[in-house]
């Protein structure tokens, strides 16, 4: 069984890292993985979408349209952008978060109201998390990746996984502790939210 998971954001959020870790510890726990990744203007506060696919054995790193398992939004505008990529009775993952698009910012477009209640409707199993809040009480807002990996490996039940060490390997010694402690509370905070 193959499962199916695409991760989107705006350039510049660690959608990219996060799929790295969440790939490699897949790897490591024997799973077949394959990964893509698509940069639009990523520097530039463009798309940045990651497909990941792993199972006993996978052919292609490409998601069919309407067969993601889980979709991880790390903004909420790329959430409802990509929604309908989700699977009947699949799983939406999304950040609070706004980032204006250039459109916004130049007031040629107004930033879409109501978004967050309109894909609740769409979505039956919808985790929504201010994860830039619990960032920012952490002291580092940058964070809030890596609390959205936290309740995406919770999702998806992968608690036997080394996170923490991957944590270790992929970022800077002195992010470390930062780091480990929103991976906790993002996987803490899908266990709440369960219970």
């Amino acid at each position: 069984m193959v499962k199916n998971i695409l991760l989107v954001g705006v350039g510049g959020q660690g959608t990219i890292l996060v799929s790295r870790i969440l790939s490699e510890g897949l790897v490591m726990e024997g799973y077949d993985v394959k990964m893509s990744e698509i940069h639009g203007m990523a520097q530039r506060g463009g798309s940045v979408t990651t497909q990941i696919r792993y199972g006993d054995r996978v052919y292609s790193p490409s998601i069919t349209p309407g067969e993601v398992d889980i979709l991880v939004a790390f903004e909420k505008l790329e959430g409802a952008r990509y929604v309908n990529q989700l699977r009947k009775g699949g799983i939406l993952i999304i950040n609070e978060e706004e980032m204006y698009p250039l459109p916004v910012l130049v007031g040629t477009e107004k930033y879409p109201t109501n978004l967050l209640e309109e894909i609740k409707e769409k979505v039956e199993n919808t985790i929504s998390v201010d994860a830039r809040e619990l960032a920012k009480d952490l002291g580092e807002p940058k964070v809030q990746n890596i609390i959205m990996l936290g309740i995406l490996a919770t999702a998806l039940e992968l608690d036997e996984i080394d996170w923490i060490g991957l944590i270790k390997v992929n970022l800077p010694e002195k992010v470390h502790e930062v780091n480990i402690r929103a991976f906790e509370i993002g996987a803490n905070l899908l266990e709440v939210t369960n219970n």
